[in-house]
């Protein structure tokens, strides 16, 4: 891999750090009143020795923690990954072995502070906004998957951190924030992937003699003691890392089987009260461990109320988790594209290098402008996480009853659009993170087949990003309803398209004018078919709203950099709304057609 800082050396990524993001929302949204920082001034308290004042510093304090991640990514990890992926880890009497430079890189990541971008201070992690995490996120996931799953599992304990007990929240967060455990979602079973309302591990109450025989693990919540019994399948880092179990956060049926969603519940198990049966033998991700777990009198806590754990908990964390594979579909394609400029610079074919052979340098700016979009729509994401998701936790720790949250009108507009566009965001990043993956292996020509260079693990690794955390088309399904009724005459989405449209200058957005009235024309053909029909072509939609809402968040990022900076920016743009508007033109055609079509097939 490319050697160097992953966030000082990427031009793109700097531009929005320094112009593009609204800083001074995210901040408000985030810091609050700074209250972090006063209760240090107050007490001392080194939980909050980093944290803000004010706006200055909040940005100081970002940044450096970014300047410190694109280092430990690009300089640190960067020289090792190719190393990882051949060694991979294996699975040998119970226990999965780690390659030993994994773990003292994960060891090193700890020391630094690296480890939990997603916990508040007051539990020992490093508290940041989602729009700062998107940045940590990409760089860490340009360099290697794998490594940067290890670094960061520990942040699914966000969960527990929004549902847990004040006594389960103080004993095991500050525990995965130190870095003495790993952390793991157990959801899948071998019979039920994206079917979660199936699933069949059971819990039950613990008795008064389980409770005794698990007073050490329980600890004051025995009275939230159950004991588990089923099978997880492709768990990620189930196994926990090296001689650090995992934490497991496991999703098991509380009700009758009948209940379905509303049966099931959520569990805190430790990792080394379960078996680990085998690890699975994968396309890419060598080094990462994906886990067959069973639960056999298994003892968990329950994380907040029974039978909430799909339908609340599960449900809650879905825009996180959605956002976490758009940053990390950004981070790889942005890591195949660097391998394939470089490449495209120094290879000489017929006389001339790669990069001056148009054939080429056409696929590296479809390349670039692609990426810079899905960033463009990455951090919009991000940010709408940030207005919603912040406000709800100050107002929370004002005394605000769930009832008052869920009728804040500023929280209800912004979880709207996170809800609308993380799983928007999720499908077009993902199925795009393959494509451009590919056209580096295609740069590469046949030296990208072979494993001598790390186009080849970036492709492998690529190919799990539509499928996990909800498959393409589970976000098709999640997304479609959101964009056909917002695309109505009054509909939400419209109406923030519209608001940003009043922004632009007119001039300059007949592409974007012309895109929109082809969404809208195959938006109103869509709504006409029937329903059969529309499932066949609900895709076709999504794609089409991706690249629209990228178009205009990419012309809205040209309005925000320096003169000198835009020309170029604008040029990829264009290049990016003409590539877009020939996709929307032939939708629109797809669907004036395919009433007939479907019929005589």
């Amino acid at each position: 891999m490319i050697e160097g800082n992953y966030f000082t050396d990427n031009e793109d990524l700097l531009l929005h750090f320094e112009s593009i993001v609204p800083w001074g929302e995210v901040v408000e949204a985030f810091e609050g009143d700074f209250a972090d920082a006063r209760r240090y001034q107050a007490s001392g308290d080194e939980r909050f020795a980093m944290a803000p004042s004010n706006m200055a510093e909040a940005l100081e304090f970002y940044r450096s923690i970014l300047e410190s991640a694109g280092e430990f990514a690009g300089k640190k990890i960067a020289p090792h990954v190719a190393e990882l992926d051949r060694e991979g880890v294996h699975f040998k009497d119970g226990k999965v072995e780690f390659p030993e430079t994994m773990l003292q890189l994960v060891e090193e990541a700890r020391q630094a502070g690296l480890q939990p971008t997603g916990l508040s201070r007051k539990y020992g992690g490093l508290g940041l906004p989602w729009s700062v995490r998107a940045f940590f996120t990409e760089m860490m996931y340009r360099v290697d998957a794998a490594m940067t799953i290890a670094i960061g599992c520990i942040n699914l304990a966000e969960i527990i951190e929004r549902n847990a007990s004040d006594q389960m929240r103080e004993r095991w967060i500050p525990a995965l924030a130190a870095g003495e455990h790993a952390c793991a979602m157990g959801l899948t079973e071998p019979d039920h992937g994206s079917d979660l309302p199936g699933l069949r591990t059971k819990a039950r109450p613990a008795t008064e003699e389980e409770k005794k025989k698990w007073a050490d693990f329980a600890g004051d919540d025995s009275d939230s003691l159950y004991i588990l019994d089923g099978a997880k399948r492709f768990i990620t880092q189930g196994c926990g890392t090296g001689e650090k179990s995992a934490l497991l956060l496991v999703l098991a049926r509380t009700g009758a089987p009948e209940s379905g969603a509303r049966g099931l519940s959520f569990f805190l198990v430790d990792g080394a009260n379960a078996q680990v049966a085998g690890i699975e033998k994968k396309l890419g991700m060598h080094a990462s461990p994906t886990c067959e777990i069973l639960f056999e009198g298994t003892p968990g806590l329950l994380v907040g109320q029974q039978g909430m754990g799909l339908v609340r908990y599960t449900m809650g964390m879905l825009n996180g988790a959605r956002m976490g594979i758009t940053q990390q579909s950004v981070g790889l394609a942005t890591g195949a594209f660097e391998e394939a400029k470089k490449y495209a610079s120094q290879r000489l074919q017929f006389g001339r290098l790669l990069q001056e052979i148009p054939a080429v340098s056409a696929i590296l700016e479809d390349m670039e402008s692609h990426i810079q979009a899905m960033r463009c729509l990455q951090f919009e994401g991000a940010r709408a996480m940030d207005h919603y998701y912040w406000r709800g936790e100050h107002l929370t720790a004002k005394g605000a009853t769930e009832k008052d949250i869920k009728s804040d009108t500023i929280i209800k507009y912004w979880e709207k659009l996170a809800s609308i566009l993380t799983p928007i965001s999720k499908f077009y990043c993902s199925e795009n993170c393959v494509r451009i993956t590919g056209q580096a292996v295609q740069v590469h020509g046949g030296a990208g087949f072979t494993e001598d260079y790390d186009v080849a693990r970036l492709y492998r690794d690529a190919r799990i990003t539509t499928i996990y955390d909800g498959t393409s088309q589970i976000q098709v399904n999640a997304a479609i309803g959101g964009i056909v009724t917002g695309m109505g005459k009054h509909g939400f989405l419209r109406e923030y398209m519209d608001c940003e449209w009043d922004h632009f200058d007119s001039s300059e957005t007949d592409l974007l004018d012309r895109m929109r009235s082809q969404f809208d024309k195959s938006v109103e053909l869509y709504r006409e078919m029937e329903s059969d029909d529309r499932e066949r072509f609900a895709s076709d939609i999504v794609d089409g709203t991706a690249r629209l809402l990228c178009s205009m968040l990419y012309y809205r990022s040209t309005l925000r950099v320096s003169p000198e900076k835009r020309e170029r920016r604008l040029q990829l743009c264009r290049l990016y709304q003409l590539d877009s508007l020939a996709f929307l033109s032939g939708l629109e055609a797809k669907l004036s057609f395919a009433p007939s079509m479907v019929r005589a097939g």
